[in-house]
């Protein structure tokens, strides 16, 4: 049977008997409502499928560790909010346990470890807590801003080796003392009794058990961002809190946070984190001064958004997070048409409290405050909400939105930059039937964008993929060029840069410029090590290529590049049974898989990196 590694989640109610005894109707009816409105939103926001619903239970699986911890954090804390006023003898409580591991397949079912030790660890889990597996652990300690209890090695029931167990501290929690085995306990003192009796003192140093908690730090890495080793100020946007009474206004909130980012990274003179590292804090209750620490970070902007109608009202400050003090704090009560300019008083205002010196190209970029239309900018941000799920499916909801957006406000040049985007997406990964038709429908709408709007980063991110897909290496490297000059932050426009370098026979520079975008989005998204595995694997380091590879595939077992980079990388190390796997891992992930159009669309500008890659694979025996 082919095996696939995957998060699995397992989690079930604590006394569902009891409740089901003490009111059947109550109880299946309050279940039903916190499955809609608690549990299958977290589900789907991190990606995750149900496997199967049980009555007391659920099984999910997910492509990550960090979204199946992310969304089991997400329902124990809402899940306590929204019980809070039932009678404690009423509340519905789940209990979690999360493992990453081997399972497969079998007639609409999962089975294998992977799903035996969730369940054992869901078992161990407390009511409104959650237990993870160290092979789980092993992936996060630097993807979550929680922290985590060591429970040591447990031995569980019908699994033949010890299981190394963490516990999720939520907010709250308190770190105890784990349980020791009454057996052991008990076997251990006839030993003690029988050495005292033979006249022996044994002196057995035996390790204590590890009731530390493990704090999701920054570890100690040169490449991160830390206020003590860059001369500019360092700061990160927290995802703005969504105050409106519609939680479904959360993308709007979202989208706000990331323009703010997007704005402040056009200050040269700071250092901004990316949307991907800050928005691992969402939803959570942070302590700004251990955010500092975490990031290494000097600065934090936080607030909240609040959307009634065509009126938006912001709450902002900027706190120093040695000191925990405020530095400026201010409340936007505007209309939406106003909504760029509140961008940029927030900003400017940021930018003086800091005492950031502006050049001239830069009040020119920051100083746009152009009035529009609240029913495009609406469009806008629902449809980057959509975008980045980043599937087929979503692409083309996303598309829609834009269209909308344009059809408001037709020379809206960041709506046609990303209705642009969508299509060089869709050709890039192979989500149509004809790529080269979206590839230049891509370019075209990029093109248009430019021309409205020349000195906006995203702009030239979007044109950087486009002249790509079309094979223009220099002129897609040069428009990721001119898009870190326009936004020495921009931490995706490093890592396009990075791509493109690649492909067009660069591999150190690209080496370099991954890494630059790293150190601007420490807790980087997948794609970000594979952009770097490919530098390794193009230079000729393919041990340290296969490492990343498969440190991909793990976090997103269905993305299939890398399952394809992975097994031509163990082929060049002479690691043909590995390979084979991973192949077979591929063609389970893409079933349409084939040489003949990875031939076509792959853009490797050098003949001979082509033609050796190809041979990979067919030597691999995939045709």
């Amino acid at each position: 049977m082919k095996r696939h590694l995957r998060a699995i989640l397992a989690a079930d109610i604590v006394g569902y008997s009891r409740l089901m005894e003490a009111g059947e109707a109550r109880t299946i009816a309050r279940q039903k409502v916190q499955m809609d409105d608690t549990i299958k939103p977290a589900i789907e926001h991190q990606d995750g499928r149900i496997i199967k619903l049980m009555g007391d239970g659920i099984l999910i699986e997910f492509p990550s560790v960090v979204g199946a911890v992310a969304c089991a954090v997400a329902v124990q804390q809402n899940m306590a909010i929204n019980e809070a006023d039932v009678p404690e003898d009423q509340r519905i409580t789940y209990r979690i346990g999360i493992n990453l591991g081997d399972v497969f397949y079998e007639g609409g079912d999962v089975f294998g470890d992977g799903v035996n030790i969730a369940a054992r660890l869901e078992a161990m889990a407390d009511p409104g807590g959650i237990c993870i597996s160290g092979t789980a652990y092993d992936h996060l300690k630097t993807n979550i801003p929680v922290t985590y209890q060591s429970l040591g090695d447990v031995t569980v029931k019908n699994i033949s080796h010890p299981v190394r167990v963490y516990r999720v501290l939520l907010p709250g929690q308190a770190v105890v003392a784990p349980a020791r085995p009454k057996g052991r306990l008990i076997a251990a003192l006839i030993v003690i009794l029988l050495l005292i009796a033979g006249g022996g003192v044994w002196w057995a140093r035996q390790p204590a058990p590890d009731t530390s908690v493990a704090q999701n730090t920054a570890p100690a890495n040169p490449t991160l961002p830390d206020a003590r080793t860059t001369d500019r100020p360092a700061i990160a946007v927290l995802p703005f809190d969504n105050l409106s009474n519609d939680p479904e206004q959360e993308y709007f909130s979202d989208g706000m946070t990331e323009d703010l980012i997007t704005d402040l990274s056009q200050v040269s003179g700071l250092f901004v984190l990316a949307r991907n590292t800050v928005f691992t804090y969402k939803n959570k209750a942070v302590n700004v001064q251990q955010v500092g620490r975490e990031l290494g970070v000097s600065y934090v902007l936080e607030g909240s958004v609040r959307r009634v109608g065509d009126r938006v009202r912001i709450n902002a400050q900027l706190i120093d997070t040695k000191t925990g003090g405020h530095l400026w704090a201010e409340r936007y009560d505007r209309d939406m048409t106003d909504v760029f300019a509140l961008q940029d008083d927030v900003v400017q205002r940021i930018v003086s409290a800091l005492e950031i010196t502006l050049d001239t190209d830069e009040k020119t970029r920051l100083a746009h405050s152009d009035k529009i239309d609240p029913a495009a900018y609406d469009a806008l941000l629902r449809g980057l909400e959509k975008l980045r799920r980043f599937s087929s499916e979503t692409n083309l909801e996303a598309r829609a939105f834009f269209e909308s957006a344009i059809a408001i406000e037709p020379d809206f040049a960041r709506a046609i930059a990303d209705l642009a985007l969508t299509y060089t997406l869709e050709a890039e990964q192979h989500w149509t039937d004809t790529p080269k038709a979206a590839a230049k429908r891509g370019l075209e709408l990029g093109l248009q964008a430019i021309a409205l709007e020349p000195n906006m980063a995203q702009i030239h991110f979007v044109l950087t993929v486009a002249h790509r897909n079309a094979g223009q290496f220099e002129e897609s490297i040069a428009a990721a060029r001119r898009s870190i000059e326009l936004d020495p932050n921009y931490a995706d426009g490093y890592a396009s840069m990075a791509i493109s370098l690649n492909y067009g026979g660069h591999p150190q520079e690209a080496l370099e410029s991954i890494q630059r975008a790293t150190r601007l989005n420490p807790l980087k998204p997948f794609f970000y090590v594979w952009t770097e595995g490919q530098s390794h694997y193009l230079l000729g380091n393919y041990e340290t290529a296969a490492n990343l590879f498969l440190q991909v595939t793990e976090s997103n077992p269905h993305f299939s590049g890398g399952h394809k980079m992975l097994a031509i990388t163990y082929a060049e190390l002479g690691q043909l049974d590995d390979a084979r796997w991973s192949a077979d891992e591929l063609l389970t992930v893409s079933p349409d898989f084939s040489v003949e159009t990875e031939e076509k669309m792959t853009p490797y500008s050098d003949p001979a990196v082509k033609s050796r890659y190809i041979d990979a694979l067919r030597k691999l025996g995939i045709e």
